[in-house]
């Protein structure tokens, strides 16, 4: 499966369940274990594990192989291994104290934002 196609299906399948401030980071020129990178954010370690396996369901149904899934027995912070993309989904808190966006320097691309969503 492509990795723009990895991306989107990720992309929708959390914005199914409502994750939210979720980016898409190329990382290609970093690292060669993985291309993109995705994060987003639940509110609760309910909605994050719903997030985790909505994106797990999502891509195998497209054919794409689910390596592996760290986190998930406590929900803080859930990571999925799709291969050439990687999932993690944070709550709010840990997600600013880690700060991948900032380990990972330049190679953000702009938050993806839901249609009809309000701009800042």
């Amino acid at each position: 499966m492509r990795v723009d196609k990895m991306v989107k299906a990720a992309v929708d399948a959390l914005e199914d369940i409502k994750g939210h401030d979720i980016v898409v980071l190329d990382v290609r020129r970093m690292t060669a274990l993985f291309d993109k990178l995705i994060i987003a954010s639940g509110d609760s370690t309910r909605q994050n594990k719903a997030l985790a396996n909505h994106v797990q369901e999502k891509l195998k149904a497209l054919g794409a192989a689910v390596y592996g899934v760290e986190g998930a027995d406590s929900g803080e912070w859930i990571l999925v291994d799709l291969g050439a993309v990687v999932v993690h989904i944070m709550q709010p808190a840990i997600r600013q104290y880690y700060n991948l966006e900032e380990l990972w320097g330049k190679a953000a691309v702009a938050p993806r934002r839901r249609a009809g969503a309000a701009r800042s």
